[in-house]
């Protein structure tokens, strides 16, 4: 159990920063004049191939949902769900790290309680043997 919450923490601190760094360029192209000057930018195809592009007045951003979808959005939209998206993952992250510290206490509770009734044992051991 600890174990899987660990991963899923760990999923989600992947997660955060890369809907925070969407969320940021969605509100960056949300900012921009219509009549402003293209924007020359890079962007990432794969984890070593990078492609340039001039980008100029967007009105939809075309957001990865997962298992090879992607969906055009309007700005506002895109906006609304990426935030919603961060809080939600923020959320489960501190729920996460809230389970992770309850099943600490209870793991150093049980070790405890399993250290106090193994010494109980012994101790009964000596006074059968004390005794016989």
């Amino acid at each position: 159990m600890e174990s899987s919450t660990q991963k899923r923490a760990l999923g989600l601190n992947d997660k955060i920063p890369d809907i925070q760094k969407t969320l940021e360029t969605v509100q960056f192209l949300a900012s921009r004049d219509e009549d402003a000057e293209p924007l020359e930018t890079s962007f990432e195809l794969n984890d070593t191939l990078y492609a340039k592009a001039n980008i100029s007045a967007v009105d939809e951003v075309y957001l990865w949902l997962g298992a090879n979808v992607m969906l055009s959005y309007p700005l506002p939209e895109a906006e609304s769900l990426l935030s919603s998206k961060l809080e939600a993952a923020q959320s489960s992250l501190r729920n996460c790290e809230e389970d992770l510290d309850f099943l600490r206490e209870q793991i150093t509770t049980m070790e405890v309680a399993t250290a106090r009734v193994y010494n109980w044992d012994v101790g009964q051991r000596r006074k059968e043997k004390g005794e016989s």
